[in-house]
C-alpha cells in the first residue's frame, strides 16, 4: 500500500507539473505574430486623419518589420530633398566642379549615405486579425518594438492611443477593443520633428546616422493575457549582501480585488558553475483596479556569480503570479549580479577599479538604415569591439533595442547608452520645452525595459546642449541618482568648451586629450596637468577622430538601403584629377598615420594616473556630417586593410606595456633612453609580472634586451616598472631601430619606432647647385645639363592655401568649413634611392615629423599627367588637389629636385632628420642613381611659386558648427 501511495503521489506531482507547464507556456505562446504584408499609403499632405483613412482601405502594400525605404517606398532623392542634419559646407550646390552631380539621375552627396528613398511625413499601415475564440475577456495587448517615431492607432475606426518613444516599444493596451472575430488595425506613423525637438543632428533620427526612417522595426505581436498580471519588474543587486531585491510591479484591470501568491526564483545559466536559488513566496492582494508595487527580497546565496568584462556571469529570474491553483502571469528576465559605482576618480566594477576603453556608436548601418534587433548581430558588433582590446560604448544620442543589451551582457561589455537627443542646432533644454519632459520620460523608459540588464552601467541625458543646461542637468542627475543607484550619471557629453555640470557622478568631456605635436613627438607628457581639477572619474569625449583616405573598394558592400555616392563622388574626382591609381596606396598610407596617431593618445591616457576612460571617435567610420572617416573599422564594422585588430590591441588592452621616450629622433653620439611602465584593468592584481624589453635594428636583429624588477601592482595606469638605456654609439649608418616591451607569460606585447643617424656625415664629392630660388643661375645650371637643389620653404603661391600639419585631417574638412589641417598623411616612394640613407617606409611616421610639419605644400595642377613626387602629401578627399613636398624633375638638359620643406646644408643640431634626408637626397642626387624620367618645363615649375591656384575654395554656407562658433551654448 505505501509504494501504491507513493505512486499515486508521483503520478499527481507529475500532472501539477504538466498543468503548470501548460499554463506558463500559454503565457508566452498566446501571443499573434502581425508581421508580414500590411496595406499602406504615405500621406504627405498630412491628410488621413481629417479624412479619416483608418475607415478605409489603404491602396498599396509594405512588408513589416521594415522601413518604407527598405520596401522602396518614399521620394526620388533630388536636390531639393528636406534632408534631417545640418549641412555646414554648403560648396556642393554652387562648386562648378560638381555640376555633373547635381544632374538628375547623377544625384550624388557628399555629406551623407545616400537612401535608396526619402520620406519625412506621416504614413498609415494597416493589417486584418483574426481574434481567437479563447482570448475573449482578456488582456491584449499590441506590441511594435521599435518605431520612427510617433504612433498611432485605430482599430476598426476607434482610436487607441498615441506614443512617441525613439528609444522602447510602443504598447497598446486594446482589452476594450479587440474581441473575437475580425478586425482592422491601423497605425499612423509619423517621423516628421514636431513639438518634441530632440535635434535635427541626433543620432536617433538624423540623416548623418541611421536616417529618419518611417516605419516599424524588431518584434510586432499582439499578446493576450490575465487581466492580472506582471506589469514591471526591476532586480537590484546587492552583491556585499549577496540578495536581489526584486521590485515587481502588478496591474489589475479587472474590477474585482484579487489575492495571490508571488514566487521568485532565479539560476544562473551561462557560468561553468550553476547557482540555484531556491524559490521565495510573498503572498499579494490586489483591490479593484488599483496597481500594487511589491518587493521581494531574494537570497543568491555563496555560490553567487559576478558579472564583468572577464566573467559575464548572467542569471535567469523567473517571476510567477500564482491565484487560486493556477499561475496566472509568468516572467522571466535576464540580470547579472554586479555593482558599477564610481570612488573618487575612478570606476569600480564590484569594487575592483575599472579603465572604460570605448568607442562611440552613432547608430551605423548602411544596409538597413536603422538599427539591427537581433541579439547575433550585437554579439558580432561587441565581440569585433573586444577583438580591439576595447571594453565599453558610448550610444551618441540614441539608445539601441533591447538585442543590444542582451549581447552586451553575454559578451560583457559596459554600455552608456543616452536620451536620444543632441538638443542643439534648433533645439535647447531647460526652456520650459516639450524636450525637457521628454528627455525624464525617454530615460524612464530607458531604465523600465532595460534597466535590468548587467551591461547598462552608465546614463547621459544625451550630447552637447544648448540652453539653460547646468540648471536642468544638475536637476536630471539629481534625479535619476535617488532614483535608481544600479549604475552611474553624467549630464550630457560634451566637448570641452562646454560648462562642468558639478552633480555629475563621472564627466564625458573634451579638453582633455588629443596630441601636442606641434612640439617634437614624445610619450613623456601625459595629461595629468588638465586632469587635476576634476575630483570625479573622467572620461575622454569623442578621443580621436583621426582621418583615412577614403577605401573605394568599400562601395561595393552597400548592397542595401544606402548608396555609397559620397564615395562614388570622391572616387569620380580623384579620377578627375588623374590619381585614381593611386587611391589604395592613399588608403594604406594615410592609414598608418591615423593609427600612428591612435596609438600615441590613446597610450597617452594609459600613462595618465587617475585617468578613467576614453570614448573614440571612433573605431568604426562616421558615415555623415561630410562623412567622417575616423575609423580603423568601415561603417560595417569591417577591418581596412592597413591595421588588424590583433596589431591594434598591442596599445588597447586591459594591459599595456608602456614606454617614456622623450624623442624619436637620435644621432649616434646619444644614448637611447626609457621609463617603462604598465596599464593595468585586469581581473586580477599583477604579481610579480616580469616585463622583458629588447630593441631590435635591421631585418629584426637584436641589439638590446633585458629583464626588469618583477612588478606587483592593482589596477592602475601608468605603473612604473623601471627604466631602460641604450648607448648609440655602435650605429654607424643611418637606422630604424624598435624597441619592444612585453609581459612574460602573456600576449601583451607593445612596441615603439625610433630611428638613429651618424653624428657626423662623411665628405662627398657633390656638383649640385643648391639654391632657395628659382633663379637665372639655376635656370642657367639646368640649361647646360647640371643638377639644382631648390629650397622652397616658404616661397609656395600654388598651394600656399593648403595647410599641412603633421596630424591629419580632425573629422573632416567639410564639416568643419575646411578648418585646417587639410592633409591625411604623405605617401612616399620609399623603394626610391632618393632614401637610401634616411630610412622610411610608404607613409609618414615620427621621423618625419620636423621636416613635415607646417611645411608648405605644392600644388602640381599643371604638371604632365601621371607625374609623381618623391614625398606626395595628401589632401583632403573633398578637393583631392595633386600636391608635393618632395618631387624630382628632368627640366631641360638638367635635372631638379624641389622640396617645399625646409631642407639645406643650414639644418640646426636639433633637426638631424631634416639634415639626414637632405644628405640623403644630395648623396642620391650625385650618385648615377639619379635619373629622373618625368620631364616638366621650367616654367612650370617657377609658376608654382608665382601663380595662386586656378580652383579658389569657398563654403558658401553662413552658419558654422557649435565648435566654430565664438559664443556657446547660448540661451536661445
Amino acid at each position: 500500500m505505501g509504494i501504491f501511495l507513493k505512486y499515486i503521489r508521483v503520478i499527481l506531482l507529475i500532472s501539477l507539473l504538466l498543468v503548470n507547464k501548460a499554463i506558463y507556456a500559454l503565457h508566452y505562446t498566446d501571443t499573434i505574430s502581425i508581421t508580414g504584408v500590411w496595406s499602406f499609403q504615405a500621406d504627405p499632405l498630412d491628410a488621413g486623419v481629417s479624412q479619416r483613412w483608418f475607415e478605409k482601405q489603404l491602396k498599396e502594400d509594405i512588408t513589416l518589420p521594415g522601413s518604407m525605404a527598405e520596401n522602396d517606398k518614399g521620394d526620388e532623392i533630388t536636390l531639393n530633398t528636406k534632408w534631417t542634419g545640418s549641412i555646414y559646407d554648403s560648396s556642393f550646390y554652387f562648386n562648378p566642379r560638381l555640376a555633373k552631380y547635381r544632374e538628375p539621375g547623377n544625384i550624388k552627396i557628399p555629406f551623407w549615405l545616400t537612401p535608396r528613398k526619402h520620406y519625412v511625413g506621416a504614413a498609415w499601415y494597416q493589417k486584418e486579425v483574426d481574434i481567437p475564440a479563447g482570448w475573449k475577456g482578456k488582456h491584449v495587448v499590441l506590441y511594435l518594438e521599435r518605431a520612427h517615431i510617433e504612433t498611432r492607432v485605430w482599430v476598426d475606426g476607434r482610436e487607441a492611443g498615441m506614443r512617441n518613444s525613439l528609444v522602447s516599444p510602443h504598447e497598446y493596451n486594446l482589452l476594450k477593443l479587440l474581441t473575437p472575430g475580425k478586425h482592422k488595425i491601423t497605425i499612423r506613423v509619423d517621423n516628421r520633428i514636431k513639438e518634441i525637438n530632440v535635434g535635427p543632428d541626433s543620432h536617433s533620427i538624423t540623416d548623418h546616422t541611421q536616417g529618419n526612417w518611417n516605419g516599424i522595426i524588431g518584434k510586432m505581436f499582439l499578446r493576450c493575457g490575465s487581466k492580472v498580471s506582471i506589469r514591471n519588474i526591476q532586480v537590484f543587486p546587492d552583491i556585499a549582501n549577496r540578495i536581489a531585491r526584486v521590485k515587481i510591479s502588478l496591474d489589475n484591470a479587472d474590477n474585482a480585488g484579487f489575492r495571490g501568491i508571488i514566487s521568485v526564483s532565479a539560476r544562473s545559466f551561462n557560468s561553468p558553475f550553476v547557482n540555484e536559488v531556491s524559490p521565495v513566496k510573498s503572498m499579494y492582494e490586489l483591490k479593484g483596479t488599483k496597481s500594487e508595487e511589491l518587493e521581494v527580497v531574494l537570497p543568491i546565496g555563496d555560490k553567487m556569480q559576478l558579472w564583468d568584462e572577464f566573467n559575464p556571469s548572467l542569471y535567469r529570474l523567473t517571476v510567477r503570479l500564482e491565484g487560486r491553483k493556477e499561475i496566472i502571469d509568468s516572467k522571466e528576465i535576464q540580470f547579472g549580479m554586479r555593482e558599477f559605482k564610481t570612488e573618487g576618480n575612478k570606476f569600480l566594477i564590484n569594487g575592483r577599479p575599472v579603465f572604460l576603453r570605448g568607442t562611440v556608436n552613432n547608430c551605423e548601418f548602411p544596409l538597413t538604415g536603422f538599427p539591427s534587433m537581433d541579439v547575433p548581430s550585437w554579439e558580432r558588433i561587441f565581440n569585433v569591439a573586444k577583438a580591439h582590446g576595447l571594453n565599453h560604448m558610448r550610444f551618441h544620442s540614441w539608445c539601441p533595442p533591447e538585442a543590444a543589451f542582451i549581447a552586451a551582457d553575454k559578451v560583457g561589455f559596459y554600455l552608456q547608452p543616452e536620451g536620444p537627443s543632441w538638443p542643439n542646432h534648433g533645439s535647447a533644454i531647460g526652456l520650459g520645452r516639450p524636450i525637457d519632459q521628454y528627455l525624464y520620460d525617454e530615460t524612464n523608459r530607458m531604465t523600465n525595459y532595460y534597466g535590468n540588464y548587467a551591461s547598462f552601467c552608465m546614463l547621459s541625458a544625451g550630447n552637447e546642449p544648448a540652453g539653460k543646461q547646468v540648471e536642468y542637468l544638475n536637476a536630471f542627475i539629481d534625479y535619476w541618482k535617488k532614483k535608481d543607484s544600479r549604475r552611474v550619471y553624467t549630464g550630457m557629453s560634451v566637448g570641452g568648451s562646454w560648462p562642468v555640470v558639478p552633480d555629475a557622478e563621472y564627466q564625458v568631456r573634451g579638453g582633455v586629450r588629443g596630441l601636442t605635436w606641434d612640439k617634437r613627438p614624445e610619450t613623456v607628457s601625459d595629461f595629468s596637468e588638465g586632469l587635476n581639477k576634476f575630483k570625479v572619474p573622467f572620461v575622454a569625449h569623442e578621443m580621436g577622430q583621426w582621418c583615412v583616405f577614403p577605401d573605394f573598394k568599400e562601395i561595393e558592400q552597400y548592397t542595401g538601403v544606402y548608396r555609397a555616392k559620397n564615395f562614388e563622388l570622391f572616387r569620380q574626382d580623384l579620377t578627375d584629377r588623374g590619381m585614381a591609381d593611386q587611391a589604395d596606396d592613399f588608403l594604406r598610407a594615410s592609414g598608418k598615420l591615423q593609427v600612428l596617431c591612435y596609438k600615441n593618445e590613446i597610450e597617452k591616457t594609459l600613462r595618465t594616473p587617475g585617468y578613467a576612460g576614453f570614448q573614440l571617435l571612433g573605431l568604426q567610420d562616421f558615415p555623415g556630417q561630410g562623412t567622417a572617416l575616423v575609423g580603423v573599422l568601415n561603417a560595417f564594422w569591417r577591418e581596412k586593410e592597413y591595421i588588424s585588430s590583433k596589431e591594434f590591441s598591442r596599445f588597447c588592452n586591459s594591459a599595456v606595456p608602456l614606454a617614456r621616450i622623450p624623442k624619436f629622433v637620435y644621432t649616434s653620439d646619444e644614448t637611447f633612453e626609457a621609463g617603462i611602465e604598465v596599464f593595468h584593468s585586469g581581473a586580477r592584481p599583477l604579481e610579480n609580472a616580469l616585463l622583458k624589453w629588447r630593441i631590435k635594428g635591421t631585418g629584426g636583429t637584436i641589439l638590446a634586451s633585458g629583464t626588469l624588477s618583477p612588478l606587483t601592482s592593482g589596477n592602475a595606469n601608468g605603473i612604473p616598472a623601471g627604466k631602460i638605456s641604450f648607448p648609440l654609439s655602435e650605429i654607424t649608418k643611418a637606422s630604424k631601430l624598435n624597441l619592444e616591451v612585453s609581459i612574460e607569460n602573456t600576449d601583451f606585447v607593445n612596441d615603439w619606432n625610433f630611428w638613429v643617424y651618424p653624428a657626423t656625415q662623411e665628405p662627398f664629392k657633390n656638383e649640385v647647385y643648391y639654391t632657395t630660388s628659382l633663379d637665372a643661375k639655376a635656370k642657367n645650371v639646368l640649361d647646360k645639363g647640371g643638377k639644382v637643389f631648390l629650397n622652397a620653404a616658404g616661397k609656395v603661391v600654388k598651394g600656399k592655401e593648403v595647410s599641412m600639419h603633421f596630424v591629419p585631417v580632425f573629422w573632416n574638412t567639410s564639416w568643419f568649413k575646411m578648418r585646417p589641417p587639410h592633409i591625411t598623411g604623405m605617401l612616399i616612394q620609399s623603394g626610391s634611392a632618393a632614401f637610401a640613407d634616411f630610412p622610411t617606409d610608404f607613409h609618414s611616421d615620427l621621423q618625419w615629423w620636423e621636416i613635415a610639419n607646417r611645411s608648405q605644400v605644392m600644388i602640381l595642377e599643371d604638371f604632365p599627367p601621371g607625374f609623381r613626387p618623391l614625398v606626395q602629401p595628401i589632401d583632403t578627399w573633398f578637393l583631392n588637389r595633386r600636391l608635393g613636398l618632395i618631387f624630382e624633375a628632368r627640366v631641360g638638359k638638367g635635372m631638379l629636385i624641389v622640396s617645399s620643406a625646409d631642407l639645406g646644408p643650414e639644418s640646426k643640431r636639433d633637426q638631424p632628420a631634416s639634415r639626414q634626408l637632405f644628405t640623403s637626397l644630395i648623396r642620391y642626387m650625385s650618385s648615377g642613381q639619379f635619373n629622373p624620367t618625368a620631364e616638366v618645363d621650367f616654367d612650370t615649375v617657377r609658376d608654382i611659386f608665382e601663380t595662386p591656384s586656378k580652383e579658389r575654395y569657398g563654403t558658401y554656407t553662413k552658419d558654422s558648427p557649435d565648435e566654430l562658433k565664438p559664443v556657446l551654448h547660448q540661451k536661445k
